[in-house]
């Protein structure tokens, strides 16, 4: 009988050990500290910085790109400002010249009705009972007075002194109490244009 007490409270420890030994594991689990997050690898590192640096590098093209095309646009808008302001002084140029072309031919008809108005002892400011001199009068009138209109004035340098640029001297005379070089006949007065000189007039100059 006991013998088998014995071996009774024998299998007992034994079951009992293991109990002991499974909650003492337990306890050890549920004391540990979670783990701590893995850094990251000295690659990924790496590999950011490169990242970054191809990023600001592409930023500095970029900028540079935009810089140059600034430039660009602001010497293209020089450029046109300028084009534009040669083709408005060649227009305007070539207008000028165009008009003073035609007027240039209009002269000479007005040279003829002021001849016919001295011819027939007609002022050219007065006024005649005939009705033809009185026509020629008011043409000659309207014609000087269109010519005034588009910047014509004439030219009559009697008493001045000769000027080659804007005289042309038929003849020289000797004449009393009068300077040598001064214009003592108008023969055909000239014509200008503002500073263009359309027709030189034609003097008799003192010697």
């Amino acid at each position: 009988m006991r013998g088998e007490e014995r071996d009774d409270r024998g299998a007992d420890a034994s079951a009992a050990g293991p109990v002991a030994g499974d909650g003492g594991a337990l306890r050890a689990t549920s004391s540990s500290t979670p783990p701590s997050p893995t850094p990251p690898a000295g690659g990924e590192q790496e590999g950011d910085a490169r990242d970054l640096g191809r990023v600001e590098h592409d930023l500095d093209e970029l900028l540079s790109q935009r810089d140059e095309y600034l430039d660009l646009a602001k010497r293209t808008k020089a450029d046109f400002e300028n084009y534009r302001k040669r083709m408005s002084a060649d227009v305007l140029a070539a207008a000028g010249r165009g008009k003073a072309e035609v007027l240039r031919d209009v002269l000479p008809v007005l040279d003829d009705l002021e001849r016919a108005l001295a011819a027939a002892g007609l002022d050219p400011e007065g006024d005649s009972d005939d009705g033809l001199a009185h026509g020629v009068l008011l043409v000659f009138r309207s014609l000087r007075e269109s010519l005034v209109k588009h910047g014509i004035e004439a030219v009559d340098p009697t008493g001045e002194k000769f000027d080659p640029q804007a005289h042309e001297a038929l003849s020289m005379q000797p004449a009393d109490g009068v300077e040598s070089g001064t214009v003592v006949e108008t023969m055909q007065k000239g014509y200008r244009l503002g500073e263009q000189l359309l027709r030189p007039a034609r003097v008799v100059v003192a010697e």
